[in-house]
């Protein structure tokens, strides 16, 4: 006969299954009255992230890009705690005071689940167009989120997929909600093991880009280079308090960095997908406010719990089919042009530029200023439609690896030794510091000839317009 302590494992742990890793698993309620990953991923909040798309505009471009924040989120915390478990020995030698090997591993598993949990609908363009209104983002959610709402739940967490915590150990929600975003919590010091954990959350080479790079490209159907996970994790680990790649590791760096920046360029940047953001930039603020109260969204948990893709596009919906005003059938017209793909902004020019050398002498350049300089080299027919000048930025590398915390150490084996330059060397191999893709778009058909014309004499001319970044 079986000895009941045999089978515990089974009652303690589900599977998810994850076209990426296989199974992901899920500590249970044992009804024990302790706490369990299960009641934290069955909460309305982390439950609403099934309704917000990973890719914002881009599942209109893409058709297969149907994908949730809910499903990465669990890979990002199936993610945390493989790193974590991998990185205990050398935190444990280098912070004596480093709190089990359970509850280490549950900290990052449970931030990792919980770093998008303040998006909201149409991910980081509701951050650009609704929340920086208010001074917020939605790491700044995030956090009051863990804080306000689920920090009994993770504080009554005892044990994570691999056992339980030491007795007395528990997660103080803190850490959860410090580890999970890059700024500090007001008033709060974390513990210095729980420091040296925090660029597997929010480094360069993190968890979350990890699984987003990987899970994006798989479901838009987008083929990248290999993404070696395994030999990331295999090669990383503390050294004098830090996290640190070996040398032998860099290759699969170069690897994930290249994936990530084509996915840029190619996906999350995609010429439709900036032409849909570009439309709807001048109703989205408007329209989400008929959803959520006027004021800080901090003061309004609730009503931004209900506030997702569905519940945005239900009353989009409403707005075309039953308009109550004028204004509101104006909203509805406008987005229709959208949900019909009747989009009226038409690609004219396009060009991409890199900076490799930091301190080249490039220039920033005001889109609106730019336009009004093509505008003036049109013919007099054209001058006045539509003209918008789209710059999209990415910065696939700091100016300085050693003064961004996002940037991890490299370990020379030769040398034995944190070699500073060489970081700086490695990087500058690997990626541009900055990328751009200028583009012009205009709402006439028949005038994206003269616009084009025009932007290629404006950036012919000496002056700031002929290199553009911002």
């Amino acid at each position: 006969m079986l000895e009941m302590e045999s089978l515990d494992a089974y009652d303690a742990v589900n599977l998810l299954a994850d076209p990426l890793y296989g199974y992901c698993e899920i500590t249970k309620d044992l009804g024990d009255g302790s706490g369990s990953e299960e009641a934290i991923l069955d909460h309305p909040w982390l439950q609403r992230l099934r309704r917000i798309h990973q890719l914002q505009s881009a599942w209109w471009v893409f058709h297969t890009a149907e994908h949730s924040r809910f499903q990465h989120v669990v890979g990002v915390m199936h993610l945390s705690g493989g790193f974590a478990r991998h990185l205990y020995p050398g935190l444990r030698a280098a912070f004596p005071d480093t709190p089990s090997p359970a509850l280490v591993e549950e900290t990052m598993r449970i931030a990792g689940l919980c770093h998008d949990i303040g998006h909201g609908p149409f991910g980081h363009f509701f951050d650009q167009e609704v929340l920086t209104h208010q001074g917020l983002d939605h790491e700044m959610v995030g956090r009051a989120v863990v804080l306000e709402r689920l920090a009994d739940r993770i504080a009554s967490i005892r044990r994570s997929p691999v056992g339980a915590f030491a007795r007395g150990e528990a997660i103080d929600p803190r850490w959860v909600a410090w580890v999970m975003a890059p700024a500090d919590l007001p008033a709060f010091v974390p513990p210095a093991w729980l420091g040296a954990l925090k660029p597997v959350l929010c480094a360069l080479v993190s968890t979350d880009n990890l699984d987003y790079v990987r899970r994006d490209a798989y479901m838009c159907g987008v083929a990248v280079g290999p993404v070696d996970v395994a030999r990331l994790r295999h090669y990383l680990f503390i050294h004098d308090g830090m996290l640190v790649l070996h040398q032998h590791g860099s290759g699969a760096l170069a690897m994930f960095l290249n994936a990530r920046l084509f996915l840029y360029n190619n996906i999350y940047f995609h010429r439709t997908v900036r032409r849909i953001d570009l439309h709807l930039r001048p109703v989205f603020r408007e329209t989400v406010a008929r959803l959520l109260p006027p004021g800080n969204a901090l003061h309004h948990l609730d009503e931004y719990q209900e506030l997702t893709d569905w519940s945005l596009l239900a009353e989009v919906e409403r707005l075309q089919r039953a308009p109550r005003s004028r204004q509101e059938r104006r909203l509805g017209q406008h987005w229709a042009l959208v949900t019909s793909r009747e989009l009226p902004w038409q690609l004219a020019y396009e060009d991409y530029e890199e900076i490799t050398i930091p301190g080249s002498g490039l220039v920033r350049v005001d889109g609106r200023e730019l336009a009004e300089r093509i505008r003036s080299h049109m013919p007099r027919r054209w001058r006045s439609v539509g003209l918008e000048v789209d710059l999209a930025t990415t910065d696939p590398r700091p100016v300085n690896p050693f003064t961004d915390d996002r940037v991890l150490g490299l370990y020379d084996p030769i040398r034995r030794a944190l070699h500073r330059s060489g970081a700086v060397d490695l990087l500058t191999r690997l990626l541009p510091l900055r990328t751009t893709i200028l583009r012009v778009y205009t709402d006439h058909p028949d005038a994206r000839d003269a616009v084009r014309v025009a932007t290629e004499r404006v950036r012919a001319e000496p002056g700031p317009a002929t290199e553009v970044t911002q």
